[in-house]
């Protein structure tokens, strides 16, 4: 709960990311999007470039409501639950990655650890949420309260992917994640997202 009220501390925000995906060869795609936070449960992730991906869009609302905007159809449609853990527009992240909703809303955490910097907590989805991950294990600063890194599990129990939070940086008195990286260690692929201009 400390880790939500730092991460969604500032209730509207908006952003420009520069997402730069990496797949197992080492070739490198880029694109850029805007982003904008409402709240702690309303987000809207658009993409600006390149042309085949300007356009598309990915809103996230409470009560589990997410939509899919493709602009080649002129239409938005509704996500459904059990589709989910579909990746999200190419990335490395899926439509439940990208949801916005309190960690404490959808998952019950322990203390694994105390070591050093940072605690270690495993968090398990509450009955009812119909999470993909079987488990997530989290590294949480303990000077700030923010996550550094989580590792994901699948419902097998296999680390499946893992997000870093590569810079984590103070803006008009919030923390945030200024730099992203989610890498899907079945793939060897991964998604990095750059955030600029932070207002």
């Amino acid at each position: 709960k400390k880790t939500d009220d730092v991460m969604y501390a500032p209730k509207d925000q908006k952003a420009t990311v520069k997402i730069i995906l990496t797949d197992k060869k080492g070739n490198i795609q880029e694109r850029e999007a805007q982003y904008i936070q409402k709240g702690s449960e309303m987000r809207l992730f658009k993409f600006t470039a390149p042309a085949s991906q300007q356009g598309i869009s990915f809103l996230s609302l409470p009560d589990d409501v997410m939509y899919l905007y493709l602009p080649a159809y002129e239409k938005e449609r509704r996500i459904a639950s059990h589709v989910k853990n579909q990746t999200f527009a190419g990335t490395d992240f899926s439509y439940d990655d990208m949801e916005s909703k309190p960690l404490s809303d959808e998952y019950d955490a322990e203390l694994l650890s105390s070591d050093g910097d940072a605690w270690k907590l495993k968090l398990t989805p509450k009955e009812g949420t119909g999470s993909d991950y079987s488990r997530m294990e989290m590294l949480i600063n303990k000077d700030n309260n923010y996550l550094r890194q989580s590792d994901y599990y699948d419902r097998g129990g296999q680390r499946v992917k893992q997000l870093v939070n590569r810079k984590i940086e103070k803006t008009d008195g919030y923390w945030a994640a200024t730099e992203i990286e989610m890498t899907d260690l079945v793939k060897g692929h991964s998604t990095v997202f750059k955030t600029m201009d932070v207002s």
